[in-house]
């Protein structure tokens, strides 16, 4: 079986920890610096190995690192260019889970160094990941393409506060994804714009929803469909008025400057 070592044991963590070990295919380890974190997952998954590690400490990485075949990091992107460095080193296959478009380009440059058989593999969660997978998919039936517009939303059934949304992932990822340029094609050319602009609503079973820029969603789609479609963009979709109090959070207060 697969020697697999997964950095971060937080919701996403935890998930991705359960779906490995009830395959039946693969050995599985999780790190993190947080031995509560580690505790709870222990009692959740009875048996699953776990380490503390300090993901800022690049012996540490290569110390839980080494003997691993795989390594998937489900922490926060500022960690991955680390864990990745890391995985070049000790010879383990690097997935990840990251919307940072310069971390994704970091990663890419590590790669150049891998080696035979060695796998790097950033941007596999949802979107950037599944999406991105399905649309390129879809894009192979059609000799032609004029548009590709993709609009992702993961959405609580029942919102219970002014944003009507729900963080069950990394708080650092949606930060990014509403601070950050947005890469697109317009015209057949590859271009950026600007996060939480072009807003648009629309209505699904009597619910109105709202849609607009974010960024990371796309992965390196623009790279494949630049030539082949004259507009390819994506856009995040929430509960109407959503867009609107973001908005005033970062651009407004400013609270785009104090990021940490």
């Amino acid at each position: 079986m697969k020697r697999v070592l997964l950095l971060g044991a937080g919701k996403i963590g935890r998930m991705i920890a359960r779906f490995l070990t009830d395959s039946g295919d693969y050995t599985v380890c999780v790190a993190d610096v947080d031995a509560t974190a580690l505790a709870r997952l222990g009692e959740q998954i009875p048996g699953i190995e776990t380490q503390t590690v300090n993901a800022a400490e690049h012996a540490d990485l290569v110390r839980v690192l080494t003997g691993r075949d795989i390594v998937i990091s489900a922490l926060s992107f500022h960690f991955n260019q680390g864990v990745a460095r890391a995985a070049l080193e000790t010879k383990a296959s690097y997935f990840d889970l990251t919307e940072d478009i310069a971390t994704t380009r970091a990663v890419r440059i590590v790669a150049e160094g891998a080696a035979p058989g060695q796998i790097f593999m950033p941007q596999c969660g949802l979107a950037p990941g599944f999406v991105s997978i399905a649309a390129s998919y879809l894009t192979e039936w059609f000799d032609e393409i004029d548009s590709v517009r993709m609009r992702v939303g993961a959405l609580p059934l029942y919102p219970s506060n002014a944003l009507k949304y729900n963080l069950t992932w990394s708080t650092d990822g949606l930060i990014n994804e509403y601070c950050n340029p947005c890469e697109a094609i317009h015209d057949g050319k590859h271009v950026e714009r600007l996060p939480l602009e072009g807003q648009e609503e629309f209505s699904l079973d009597g619910v109105r929803y709202e849609a607009f820029n974010t960024s990371g969603g796309l992965g390196t789609l623009c790279e494949t469909l630049v030539g082949r479609v004259r507009s390819l963009d994506y856009k995040t979709i929430r509960y109407t008025g959503h867009r609107d109090l973001v908005h005033f959070l970062i651009n407004e207060l400013r609270m785009r400057d104090r990021r940490v």
